[in-house]
C-alpha cells in the first residue's frame, strides 16, 4: 500500500519533485559511501595505532622505527610524523634559512605541519555528512512543500474540494518529508561515530608527536632512557 503510494505520487509530480527526489537519491549514495569507507579506514587505524606505535619505539634506530611503522601503519596515520621527525633531525643544508633554526624548533616546526595533515586526513569527508544531515530535512520538506501547494492547484483546478480529494495528495505530498529524514538520520549517526574515532586518534596522534619532539631533541644519553619510557607508556 505504502509502495503504491509512492509510486503513484512519483508518477504523478512535476520535474520539480522529481530533482529533490534525485537529489536526496545522491545524498544517500554519497553518504552511505563515503560512511562505509571511512569506517572501514577510521576502525583499521584505530585497531593498528597501539602495535605500530609500539614497535616504532621497539627499533635500535630512529631509521629502522620509521621502517617498522610504516610496515604496520597501513593507513599511514602516524608513519608521517616519524619520517618528518627523522628528516627534520637529519638536514643539514649549509646556507639554507632552515639550518639556521634551532634543532628543536625545527623538529617540532616538522611534527606540526606533519601532525595538521595527518589530522586532515582523519577528517577528509566529516563536511559531507554534517552537510547531509543537516539540509536533507529541508531538501525533503522543499519536496512536501511544492508537492502539497501542487496538489492543491490541482484539486482548485478541478473544483473538488472534499476532504477526501485532498488528503490522499497531501499525504503522499508528505513522502518527501520522510524521505529527507531517512537520508539525514544514518549521516548524523554516522558523523558521530566516526567523529568519536577521529578524536581518539587525534589524541594519540599527539601524544606520539610529543614522544618524538622528546625524543628527537633529547641528549644522547637521556634519548635511549626515553624510548624504554614511551614503549612501556603504550604497552601498559
Amino acid at each position: 500500500m505504502a509502495g503504491s503510494g509512492i509510486t503513484h505520487y512519483l508518477q504523478t509530480s512535476d520535474a520539480i519533485t522529481h530533482g529533490v527526489a534525485y537529489v536526496l537519491l545522491a545524498m544517500s549514495i554519497a553518504s552511505w559511501c563515503f560512511l562505509i569507507v571511512k569506517s572501514w579506514i577510521l576502525t583499521r587505524a584505530k585497531r593498528q595505532a597501539a602495535r605500530a606505535i609500539a614497535q616504532f619505539w621497539q627499533a635500535p634506530t630512529l631509521s629502522e622505527g620509521v621502517a617498522a611503522l610504516k610496515r604496520v601503519d597501513r593507513e599511514r596515520v602516524f608513519t608521517p610524523l616519524a619520517e618528518a621527525a627523522l628528516y627534520a633531525a637529519e638536514v643539514d643544508i649549509p646556507g639554507a634559512l632552515l639550518a639556521r633554526v634551532e634543532r628543536g624548533e625545527r623538529v617540532l616546526r616538522a611534527l606540526r605541519q606533519a601532525l595538521n595533515a595527518s589530522q586532515r586526513r582523519l577528517e577528509f569527508g566529516q563536511v559531507l555528512l554534517a552537510s547531509v544531515g543537516s539540509t536533507a530535512p529541508f531538501v525533503g520538506l522543499l519536496g512536501t512543500v511544492w508537492g502539497i501547494y501542487h496538489a492543491l492547484g490541482s484539486i482548485a483546478a478541478s473544483g473538488q474540494a472534499q476532504i477526501e480529494n485532498v488528503a490522499g495528495p497531501v499525504g503522499e505530498a508528505l513522502i518527501m518529508t520522510a524521505f529527507g529524514l531517512v537520508v539525514a538520520i544514518p549521516a548524523v549517526l554516522a558523523y558521530n561515530v566516526l567523529g568519536r574515532l577521529v578524536r581518539q586518534l587525534s589524541e594519540e596522534l599527539d601524544g606520539f608527536a610529543h614522544d618524538l619532539h622528546a625524543y628527537v631533541c633529547a641528549p644522547a644519553d637521556d634519548a635511549a632512557r626515553h624510548a624504554p619510557r614511551a614503549i612501556a607508556d603504550e604497552t601498559r
